[in-house]
């Protein structure tokens, strides 16, 4: 394959360096403040403008980065412990990582930051439970925060009140580059908070985007009646009184990106000094994307729409053209058979993501599942809002949020997201009260504005429909890339 030409230009095996952030979105201006990336990855490699997670949410998305699988073969459905975050059945999937992989074939692998949602809490196993795969580990305990935290080093609790947690993030990085030599291979791994909520910017970043509000696209605090019912809830559109808690999100998330920025910066520094920088990949993405008032929603992610789903994707590295937009689509299941295959391993039969072509830069047909599991969680219905007698089913109303909930038990839905040279739809089906469905031409509704399911032909809603019950079941790549092949359901 084309990938094991680039194995082949390097003397020794090379080294990878990812960035995981956290909820960094694509489509609202994500990638504006980080300029350094701009220069350092995307200028001198490739951007992908099509690239998806395979969950909208931080701990099954993870899961899925890790081990190249989709959500229904992890079984990682959403961030509670009962929905899988963490629990016994993904130790057995934690242990079938491309980092696993790497340790087994001399890797030298170190990881720093957020790791999954429960990861370190006492009913996971606690801090002293260091993941399989990692020689070095300083694993952040439980979700993203950025002072008042416990991280997990290499099995010791240590706690940090007043240490701006993505510089050090920066610093691990930085010295354990250092510590690099070309005679072992290394995979690092960093992932930082940002800009994950609370949005805290480090101290010397507050107020640089003080005059940005929030993207304005058509779908911005539109009330809506062709989207299934979470979304339908009120209030929609939002009251005006809501607009500056949305503008100030917004601009508090790119304020915590920009030490993330810094941190790139610093740690590609560190690899051009001690002489590794011509032999490492750089990969940066995000677990999932963001919205900020699309659709009369407030601000999180859980849904299926371009916002939540589509995620950054920059890649650098030997062999790799410059300055270069790739167009095919590509799934954060892809990354882990990538990186084995850049390392000229072999790929686990287990894997459901295929290694990307970094030489083709054309859209190329594909059918992609993103999944999602509904969360309801006690506790997470505050008390002066209306819908406090449905807490069993309801998650995330808050009053900051005027009330609109984010999530629910029955928020439960899979899409198939079809993209090629001519085609950009999308389609979900959505497990409630309602069967609701929703579908979009993105090619000429970029926005999801209009949900087309009662215009399409009944033969296109079918094979769309088979296709995505086939993802659903689907394992192992050969059979995630071609769903309906050999099946006697066409």
């Amino acid at each position: 394959m084309l990938l094991f030409l680039f194995v082949r230009v390097c003397e020794s095996k090379p080294n990878f360096v990812v960035i995981l952030t956290d909820d960094q979105d694509d489509v609202l201006g994500g990638m504006e403040p980080m300029k350094s990336v701009q220069r350092f990855i995307a200028n001198e490699g490739v951007t992908f403008t099509s690239s998806y997670t395979a969950s909208p949410i931080c701990c099954p998305s993870r899961a899925s980065f890790l081990t190249g699988q989709y959500v229904h073969n992890h079984m990682v459905q959403n961030n509670s412990l009962s929905g899988g975050c963490y629990d016994s059945k993904w130790k057995y999937h934690e242990s079938h990582t491309f980092a696993t992989v790497l340790k087994d074939a001399g890797y030298n692998t170190f990881y720093a930051g957020k790791y999954m949602n429960q990861y370190g809490t006492k009913d996971a196993g606690g801090p002293e439970l260091v993941p399989p795969g990692w020689t070095e580990w300083h694993g952040l305990v439980g979700n993203s925060v950025y002072y008042d935290y416990v991280i997990s080093n290499n099995g010791v609790p240590t706690h940090s009140t007043n240490e701006y947690l993505t510089d050090v993030i920066r610093e691990l990085g930085i010295s354990y580059v250092e510590n690099q030599t070309e005679a072992a291979p290394f995979l690092m791994v960093l992932a930082p908070p940002a800009p994950h909520q609370p949005f805290t910017a480090a101290p010397r970043h507050n107020g640089t985007y003080h005059n940005v509000t929030a993207i304005r696209h058509p779908n911005f605090n539109v009330a809506v009646e062709d989207k299934h019912w979470l979304i339908r809830m009120p209030p929609s559109p939002l009251p005006d009184t809501m607009i500056p808690e949305l503008d100030r999100v917004y601009r508090s998330r790119w304020e915590a990106l920009l030490a993330v920025d810094e941190m790139v910066a610093d740690v590609i520094n560190a690899l051009e000094s001690n002489s590794l920088l011509d032999n490492t990949y750089l990969i940066y993405t995000s677990d999932n994307g963001y919205h900020i008032g699309q659709f009369s929603q407030a601000y999180d992610k859980r849904q299926p729409y371009e916002t939540d789903i589509k995620v950054p994707l920059l890649i650098k590295g030997p062999g790799i053209k410059k300055n270069v937009k790739n167009h095919q689509p590509v799934l954060n299941i892809d990354l882990a058979p990538t990186i084995i295959e850049l390392a000229g391993l072999e790929v686990p039969r287990s894997m459901d993501g295929r290694p990307i072509d970094l030489q083709n830069e054309n859209k190329t047909e594909r059918y992609m599942l993103i999944e999602y599991y509904g969360e309801g969680q006690d506790g997470t219905v505050d008390q002066n809002c209306p819908w406090i007698y449905d807490s069993d089913n309801l998650a995330q109303c808050y009053p900051q949020y005027e009330c609109k909930c984010q999530d629910s038990k029955n928020n439960t839905f899979a899409c198939l997201r079809h993209i090629g040279e001519r085609i950009n739809r999308k389609y979900c089906m959505f497990d409630d009260n309602e069967g609701f469905t929703e579908m979009y031409d993105l090619s000429d509704d970029p926005y999801e504005m209009t949900n087309i399911i009662d215009q399409t032909f009944p033969a296109v809603k079918h094979w769309y429909q088979l296709t995505l019950s086939q993802l659903l079941i689907c394992s192992g790549a050969a059979k995630c890339d071609n769903p309906l092949e050999g099946s006697n359901l066409v």
